[in-house]
Parts: structure tokens; sequence; C-alpha cells
């Protein structure tokens, strides 16, 4: 009895002060792992050519998110996952944050890993940060983790861990080293795979880690991102894919399956699996430029197409309600803030205004979910600084105005079964499946773009029946709807480079300002 009385006062107490009183115990261990460009196709329970039995085996006993989506790009992917906000809402509508740029995602949201921590969380993160670093404050140390292993800009060499940057303002290209061990600069991996040396990093953090304190463990692989690099040994199976692009981007997938495994494997070793939520998502659709395929979506990064956003995501856990089932509900990745929070126990009372609903019992359960619309983005700005083969070149697109939106903008929405797209999409070519010819392929030439165009999502995923003329009140309706958003859409914040950039001959990556 005076033992009961002692923890209601003990509780009692903590509610006062704010302190979250979820029993650790019962807090279950969040461990996210994002892949960087890993395309629809790519994954072997899509019927791909390339074998992920990790992958195929999670996803299996786990709920596959087949309806599921993210944003065309690294940063504002990866912003999204933070913030829970759209990106029109952080000023972060534009392609992504270059090495030399000074700004970072806006030092007044809280983000992810910060809510994790007050709700009691060990934060951790390994990987590709990609969201801003000119100052110390951009850092992720800074931002709510309590260590980090990476790289901070978007991509680099998977051995050296070099990445080379064009200084516009100094005329030159500078190659310097950028893996940071906190918030020193990591020397002595030179020769270390990328993939092999991030996971390992995710799987000594496990086996370190105290079970009765619950877990965050964001890992951020650099697999499958260009450079098109791998060992030897996770290429030989693909002998049999005759593009070398391909066949190398095969060997990487192979080796990012296995570092998932050997994530997995060191929770169940260490006794932590049957308390943990795992979640896999990409950061966006594959680049076919560099070996990926979204087939038989259409389009790929950098595109708001089906291949661009529409993302290869699943949950595992042994908490799931109903495991071994595929979801097809509608899910964002800026819903995983306001999920995994309330996973934790925690309070997202700090944030600005979420875009991001909690989707757990979609997932977990097969309710319907909460999310009804999805913004996919707008951006004035837009240009896809890679070449779209077989199509014509970006379309001049006349200013228009219907419903209070420029249609000349690059922007989509969804809601419900319909999609809406406006402007230049981006690359929109139905690129073939790896290994077979052309034909299964089409181009908008023969489908010109329109300014706006208007897919039924659910019963046209490829985006081959343009339905705008049958449908003119949803497409008025969805172009109101995206009026409402551009209103309350903050400047594009896409600052030129600042030549103090500039690591030096021998220098690193990092902050400057």
């Amino acid at each position: 009895m005076g033992h009961s009385r002692t923890l209601s006062s003990l509780i009692t107490a903590l509610l006062l002060v704010g302190v979250p009183v979820l029993l650790a115990a019962q807090q279950p261990h969040v461990v996210f792992i994002l892949a960087d460009d890993f395309g629809w196709y790519d994954v072997g329970y899509h019927r791909s050519e390339i074998s992920t039995p990790n992958l195929d085996k999670l996803s299996a006993g786990g709920v596959r998110l087949e309806n599921y989506y993210v944003q065309p790009l690294c940063s504002p992917s990866r912003n999204q996952l933070m913030t829970g906000r759209y990106q029109i809402h952080t000023g972060m509508q534009h392609q992504i944050i270059w090495p030399c740029q000074p700004y970072c995602v806006p030092l007044e949201e809280k983000l992810l890993p910060q809510l994790m921590k007050e709700a009691g969380y060990a934060t951790h993160m390994v990987g590709k940060w990609h969201l801003g670093m000119y100052k110390k404050d951009c850092l992720p140390t800074r931002r709510g983790f309590d260590s980090y292993f990476g790289y901070l800009t978007g991509s680099e060499d998977y051995y050296t861990h070099f990445r080379c940057v064009p200084i516009t303002a100094l005329n030159r290209t500078r190659c310097a080293l950028d893996l940071r061990d906190g918030e020193e600069v990591a020397t002595g991996y030179k020769g270390v795979y990328s993939t092999e040396l991030l996971s390992q990093r995710a799987v000594s953090i496990i086996e370190k880690h105290t079970s009765t304190e619950p877990l965050f463990l964001y890992t951020a692989l650099q697999s499958v991102h260009s450079p098109l690099q791998v060992p030897a040994r996770y290429e030989a199976p693909y002998s049999f894919i005759k593009d070398p692009h391909r066949r190398a981007y095969a060997g990487m997938v192979s080796a990012m399956d296995e570092a998932v495994g050997n994530i997995t494997l060191a929770l169940q070793q260490r006794g932590l699996w049957d308390n943990t939520v795992l979640v896999f998502s990409t950061d966006n659709g594959g680049q076919t430029l560099y070996g990926a395929s979204n087939w038989p979506l259409r389009g790929r990064k950098w595109s708001l197409w089906e291949g661009g956003i529409r993302g290869v995501g699943f949950v595992a856990s042994p908490l799931l309600k109903q495991p071994g089932t595929v979801s097809r509900e509608l899910v964002h990745i800026s819903d995983w803030l306001p999920t995994l929070v309330s996973l934790a126990g925690g309070s997202t009372n700090g944030t600005k205004p979420l875009d991001g609903f909690n989707v757990w019992d979609s997932i977990s359960k097969g309710f319907a979910s909460p999310r009804l619309e999805l913004l996919h983005n707008i951006d004035p700005l837009y240009n896809d600084i890679a070449p779209c083969p077989g199509t014509r070149r970006q379309l001049t697109l006349a200013q228009a105005v219907s419903s209070g939106f420029n249609v000349s903008i690059h922007a989509a929405i969804r809601s419900s079964n319909w999609k809406l797209l406006t402007g230049y999409p981006g690359c929109d070519v139905w690129f073939p499946r790896p290994g077979h010819n052309s034909s299964e392929s089409r181009s908008s030439e023969e489908d010109p773009l329109k300014p706006v165009m208007l897919f039924n999502i659910e019963k046209d995923p490829e985006e081959r029946n343009e339905v705008s003329a049958q449908f003119p009140t949803v497409v008025e309706y969805l172009l109101t709807r995206l009026q409402h958003h551009q209103k309350s859409a903050l400047p594009i914040n896409f600052p030129a480079d600042d030549p103090r950039c500039d690591p030096g001959p021998t220098g690193a990556w990092g902050p400057w300002a």
C-alpha cells in the first residue's frame, strides 16, 4: 500500500513538471532507416531482379506501405521527416541544400530528435544529414541528437568520404573530407565502404545501449545514391545484368539490404527487438541516370510524377496489431514525426503547426488514414538540372491563372483518389523495365503535357490517362486547394553560395559562419 502511494506521488510530481510518465519498458525503441535514391522497382517484393532478402522478410512480417509518399529530392524529404511540416512552411520548397549555401532547416523549428529526447529517449544519428551545416547551430548534435556519425552534405565518394564541390565565386572546385564523429572531423576511415562503415556504427550504438532506456536511432544510409561504387562481392551475383550502371546499382542495393539485416540482427541479439518499431523508407524515387528503376511508375527523382514521390516504405515490429499485411492507406513522410512522438509517449506541443498526422492506427490496426489530402509541393522556381531523354525539354507555359492559382507553377496535390499537377512536373518518361526493350516505355510526345493535368491515381498509378477534361469540378476544387496552400507558403530560401565555405586544400567540409 505504501509503495502504491509512493508511485502515485511520483507520477503526480512528474506530471506537474511536465515529464512524460510512460514507463521506459512501455516506450518502444524506434529505429528509422532511410535509404537514398532507392527506386520503386528495386526491392525484391516489387518483383525486381535485384535480391533484397532482408527487406523482403522484414516487410513481409510487418506492414508494407504501398500508398506511401516522400518528396522528390533529398533535403525536402529529410526536412519534412524532421519537422512534420510541408516544405512550403519552412521556405525549403526549392531544390536541395548545396554545400556552400548559408542556410539550414530554420533553427526555430523543433525537430523530431528534440521531441524524442524530451520524451526520455537516447537519440543517435548515423549517416547523411543534408539539412544545412553553415554554422554549428545547424549540426545534428545541436538539433537534438546525443551522438552523430556521418556526413553533412548530399553525396560523396563511398571509400574516401571526400566530396568535390564547384565554388562558383572562387571559380574552382574543391575536394575535401566530409565525415564527422560528433562535431569533430573523423579521419582514419579511408577505404572503408560507406554502407558498411555506417551500419557498423549503428550496430555499435545498439550493442552499447542500455536496454532500460528507450532508444531512438536514425540511420540515414548513403546507399544507393551515386556515385556507383560497390565492393566486387556484392556486384558479382548480378553478372547477368548487361547494363553496367544497373549492375553496380544492384550490388549497392544488396550491400544496403545486408546492412539493414545486420542492424536488425543486432537489435535481436541485444534483446531489444521485441519492443522495437523499425521504419524503412526511401527519401525519394530512384534516379534512372544511375541505374535505378521506378517501373512501372512514370518519371524519376526530381519530378512530381509517381516515380519521383511514391516511396518504398514499411514498418516492422512485434508491436504491430496486424503484422504481415499490406497497407494502401495514404501516408506521407511528414507523418512520421507525430506518429513516432505519440508512440514514444511524448508531446508535439512545442512544434509549429504540423502538416503530418499520427498514422499509427492506420499502419498497426488497418484503420483508415486520417490523411485525406497531401500537398506534394509548390515551387515557383523549379528547374530540373538533369536532361530528360526522348522528350521535349521543359515546356514554356503561358502565365495562366485559374481559381486564383498560377498554373504555370510546378505544383502537385493529392486528394483522395485524385492527383492534380500544374506547370512542368519534371522528367515525364515511362522508363522501361530494366532488361526489357523500350516498347514498355512511352514519352510525353505521344501525350503532350498540359498546364493542368488530373489523374485518378488509385485506378491509374502509372499516370497514363489524363482526365482533367472529364472532371472539371475536381480540377477547380484542387486548384482552389493549391491556392489555399500557396497563401500559407513562406518565401523560398535559396541563397547564393558563400565563398567562405571553402574548406581549403587540406580541410574538411563543415560550418564556416
